[in-house]
């Protein structure tokens, strides 16, 4: 079958756009779902040439999710560029990275509300419904991350 490119480019935008509008950094969110669907990565040059964005624009997306754990780079035998590279295990390696935060959140929660000093107040009520949603997150996701590597392993279909 023929690449569609016009088809994958619009998936490629409105991927980008759910996840912007899910609270994800907009040019970020752009690179991620360009880089998603290529097959070796690309240069911040062909990232921008491909967006229509500034180098500047591709170096600060690329930063962003180089730190989350979704990206990484892979320097060029004989060239100064870099090309990036989508992970293949990236949501996976993200989530698992980032599972300590829901703690550390859940623990500032309480505080907050222990700093308030009135449970019957309704911002220590929010700190505290936030503070035990983070701790259910926090215990289910071990259990959740072990049932996703089982599934990868498991053959598709």
């Amino acid at each position: 079958m023929p690449r569609d490119e016009q088809g994958l480019r619009a998936a490629v935008d409105q991927s980008a756009a759910v996840l912007t509008a899910a609270g994800f950094p907009r040019m970020p969110a752009r690179v991620l779902m360009a880089l998603l669907v290529e097959d070796g990565g690309l240069t911040a040059s062909e990232l921008g040439d491909r967006l229509g964005v500034s180098a500047a624009a591709i170096s600060g997306a690329v930063r962003y999710l180089e730190q989350i754990g979704i990206l990484h780079r892979v320097p060029q035998a004989g060239s100064r560029r870099d090309r990036w590279e989508f992970l293949d295990d990236a949501w996976y390696s993200a989530l698992v990275s980032k599972s300590p935060v829901y703690g550390v959140i859940a623990d500032l929660g309480e505080r907050a509300a222990d700093a308030i000093g009135d449970d019957a107040h309704p911002g220590a009520r929010r700190a505290r419904e936030m503070a035990r949603f983070y701790r259910f997150v926090d215990s289910r996701m071990p259990e959740l991350l072990r049932e996703w590597e089982a599934l990868r392993e498991a053959p598709a279909g």
